[in-house]
């Protein structure tokens, strides 16, 4: 008897302890005001994950959601982080590459960090979501997002940095914990983090280098950093982090480049992007030249269509941005013209890496990583397009989104 009663009381203690404990955490989370982290780690491969080398991902990965992420045509930089972040495809977002031209804006082409990058009219065909969190009363932030520096319906996230890629990474991971810290105005309740080093090292090494090893190394640190930044604020737990990236990353061996100039005179062209994805239009006078060079037969390494007749799997082609022509490389092969071979450039003349192929190909999955308390442990999603990605933050924050793309159909089984 005396044995009964004593276990009986240990095991209510326990659940004594176990009861207030549990409800410790929900106090601790109901406390905590709510902050969604959107983390983009440049150029991180879906598959990089399971390398070994980035174990603070891989635990928020085992303890939330995981998943692959198809990104939008073109597979680059630019059309995809605004995709991200506004739920539209390139095509309707307006940013349709990361070099473009439009007649009604006229003066010189955009350019990724380029001097009229931030000029409004580039970016007004979509708002961002820091925008809507702006406009529906609550506080948001960038530490760096194409984007993120411009106003866009009048407004801009409260707290923001110009783009600066030599601006330390443990640096961005104080500056958002330090805006975190901020006592002046209602809480933080989201913010993007950047990091693009595993981009670089691919691009310059290729994707199965040891310096891309060491840049996966280095962002996980720095996840690490911020995840110990926010439980020593008490904030961890009542703060959803999502890592995303915007395209993965094929090998670019230096010999895989079609020369433009051996299909047609360059001077009859007007080249806006060149790469994995060529796009141009003739000059005046020289449109059935140009279309005969590029469309009157299967060109070596590379697909080329009239912008109204783009495969409707890639969603592109309706914006007045797109030119008359655009070409698909193959995987793992480059267009370029005899003036860039000429010049020592980082992407004509060596072995490296590079993205913006068919976002169908699985060298282009990007990474998606979902961890907190709108999360549920252990989940691994299907495929999904990363317009879905909007209507995500959405929910998890509490914001009305804009009509976009993206759906909850796959992401939501992630959710609690």
């Amino acid at each position: 008897m005396f044995v009964r009663r004593f276990v009986s009381r240990v095991l209510g203690l326990a659940l004594a302890l176990g009861l207030a404990f549990a409800g410790g955490v929900a106090s601790a989370r109901e406390k905590a005001p709510h902050l969604t982290v959107l983390v983009s780690l440049d150029g991180f491969r879906a598959d990089y994950l399971d390398r070994g080398v980035t174990p603070n991902l891989k635990a928020l990965a085992d303890d939330g959601a995981r998943g692959a992420m198809r990104p939008s045509f073109p597979s680059l930089t630019y059309p995809n982080h605004y995709t991200l972040v506004t739920g539209k495809r390139p095509d309707h977002s307006g940013v349709v590459g990361n070099e473009m031209e439009d007649a009604v804006i006229g003066g010189p082409r955009f350019k990724m960090n380029g001097p009229n990058a931030n000029d409004p009219r580039w970016w007004n065909q979509a708002k961002p979501f820091w925008v809507s969190v702006e406009q529906q009363g609550k506080r948001a932030a960038a530490m760096f997002w194409p984007g993120s520096e411009t106003e866009i319906d009048g407004v801009r996230p409260a707290h923001w940095i110009k783009y600066d890629s030599a601006f330390p990474y443990d640096a961005r991971v104080d500056q958002i914990l330090a805006w975190l810290d901020a006592a002046a105005g209602p809480p933080l309740a989201f913010t993007t983090l950047y990091f693009d080093a595993v981009d670089t090292e691919g691009h310059h090494y290729g994707p199965d280098s040891p310096e891309l090893r060491a840049a996966l190394v280095e962002v996980d640190r720095q996840l690490g950093r911020l995840v110990e930044g926010l439980k020593a604020r008490g904030r961890f737990e009542a703060t959803d982090i999502i890592v995303v990236a915007d395209h993965g990353m094929a090998p670019l061996p230096a010999a895989h480049r079609v020369v433009l100039d051996d299909l047609v005179d360059m001077a009859k062209v007007r080249l806006v992007t060149k790469g994995a994805v060529t796009s141009l239009s003739a000059e005046p006078g020289h449109e059935r030249t140009v279309e005969t060079a590029f469309l009157s037969k299967p060109l070596p390494h590379m697909t080329c269509w009239k912008k109204a007749a783009i495969p409707a799997r890639f969603h592109y082609g309706r914006n007045k941005r797109v030119p008359a022509i655009v070409c698909l490389s193959e995987t793992g092969w480059y267009s370029t013209t005899r003036e860039a071979k000429a010049k020592p450039g980082k992407w004509d003349n060596v072995d490296g890496g590079a993205h913006g192929f068919d976002p169908y190909d699985p060298l282009m999955r990007a990474v998606f990583v979902a961890h907190g308390p709108s999360f549920k442990p252990g989940v691994t999603l299907p495929l999904f397009d990363n317009v879905d990605v909007y209507p995500l933050l959405a929910r998890i924050t509490g914001v009305k989104p804009e009509k976009g793309d993206g759906s909850l159909k796959v992401v939501g089984a992630a959710l609690r």
